[in-house]
């Protein structure tokens, strides 16, 4: 029996990308084809989306939807959507704020990373090393003022709050917080993290 080949063990319809040299870039985003929702670029390399837990899919929409609300009326709040960082970074936090003026169209697939004003990651087990490490020096280099990392300690939402120090140009941690969180800038913000957690009781019940 012959030996298979790749091509006889590779799976139909499964054709992985070849990187060309140099890495991927940026607008590559844009044109490769069958690329998995959510597919972000880091230091010129694809990284896929992994399922979502239902604390991450909650907390996404937690602060989407309050921070929206606390915004000013002269910023968009957008869930999942990929920022430039440069050639070869074009990362996708979960949220970020930006002034509405770089809303070109409905059909845009991203915005220049020096116009976001908040990004939010929530992190998940896969993705803690670059929450943690890779995205914040990224975040920071490109000029975003403020960055959140939201983490799941068993089921409850522990958020750690950074600001970019101007003459450093690098984060410096203002804050952590659990259950409650209420912070002024970018805007004044009061947030009840315990309802991230859907078997938080809210009420007690009639008696």
């Amino acid at each position: 029996m012959p030996t298979p080949t790749h091509d006889d063990t590779e799976p139909p319809g499964v054709r992985w990308a070849v990187p060309p040299e140099g890495g991927w870039t940026a607008d590559d985003l844009d044109t490769l084809p069958d690329l998995p929702r959510h597919t972000e670029l880091i230091d010129g390399s694809l990284v896929l989306a992994c399922p979502q837990t239902l604390f991450h899919s909650r907390a996404i929409s937690f602060f989407g939807e309050h921070v929206r609300a606390a915004a000013p009326a002269a910023m968009e709040t957008i869930s999942r959507f990929t920022i430039d960082i440069d050639r070869h970074n074009r990362p996708e936090p979960d949220v970020i704020v930006v002034p509405r003026s770089v809303i070109r169209s409905m059909d845009q697939t991203r915005v220049p990373g020096n116009s976001v004003e908040l990004a939010i990651e929530v992190a998940a087990d896969e993705t803690l090393t670059r929450d943690r490490e890779t995205k914040p020096v990224k975040y920071a280099r490109v000029g975003i003022p403020h960055y959140w990392r939201v983490e799941n300690h068993d089921g409850r939402a522990v958020v750690y709050v950074f600001e970019r120090e101007p003459a450093t140009g690098a984060y410096t941690s203002t804050g952590i917080f659990h259950d409650r969180m209420k912070v002024t800038v970018p805007f004044p913000i009061d947030l009840d993290l315990t309802e991230i957690d859907p078997t938080t009781s809210r009420a007690a019940g009639p008696q």
